[in-house]
């Protein structure tokens, strides 16, 4: 009998010792994070909505307001107030790079706002929209005399990025900009928009930056 605990006993240590602690996000090789990308919601009346996020080529939301979970579920007013509290969903993630460096445009630090201003601007970005990205980045892109500024647009974060909407919206409004400090400036192939999003009906907009 005492044969017998005590192989059951050895069996629960092992069984004990081969248990894992919560492993977080998956690993993500040579991969760069989003940051603070901002989802903002336009139902056309107040309209309960599942929001997801996936990742085709690998990656992991990692911080997230209000939490994500497995996706978030909120209310969300025409107004683009959700949950009566928050102005926009907020995430950052952790995905290959992929991101484009072919076209850009080098900015001095003192023009960085009026550009981002000019640029959201005819992107289609609403004044709340880009104030919410100055207020935060401006202060942030000081530690440079030069930033190469390097757009990406939708078709290009779709393939990184993906967002999945239980009401499918009229328009997605989707532009994340991979800034890169510089000591001196470079010459970089100019951007050429890609593509105009009108935003009608029931409309998403969301701004995000790479820092490398």
């Amino acid at each position: 009998m005492c044969k017998i605990h005590f192989l059951i006993a050895l069996s629960m240590v092992l069984l004990l010792s081969c248990k894992k602690d919560n492993p977080g996000p998956a690993p993500c090789k040579n991969c760069t994070i989003a940051y603070k990308p901002n989802v903002y919601l336009y139902p056309l009346k107040e309209t309960d909505l599942q929001i997801n996020l996936s990742f085709p080529l690998g990656g992991s939301v990692i911080a997230s307001i209000p939490t994500y979970h497995t996706g978030w579920n909120v209310r969300v007013a025409p107004s683009g107030k959700i949950d009566g509290q928050y102005n926009y969903l907020f995430y950052e993630s952790q995905q290959p790079h992929n991101w484009q460096k072919n076209a850009g445009r080098v900015v001095p630090r003192d023009s960085l706002q009026h550009f981002f201003e000019a640029d959201m601007t005819a992107c289609q970005f609403k004044p709340n929209e880009i104030g919410d990205f100055i207020d935060y980045w401006i202060p942030r892109l000081k530690g440079a005399p030069y930033y190469a500024v390097y757009p990406q647009e939708k078709p290009l974060i779709e393939k990184l990025i993906q967002l999945h909407f239980s009401e499918q919206p009229d328009a997605v409004l989707r532009l994340f900009y991979l800034v890169k400090a510089l000591d001196k400036p470079i010459q970089l192939p100019p951007y050429h928009k890609q593509e105009t999003i009108r935003r009608e009906g029931f409309h998403v907009a969301e701004w995000g930056v790479i820092l490398e």
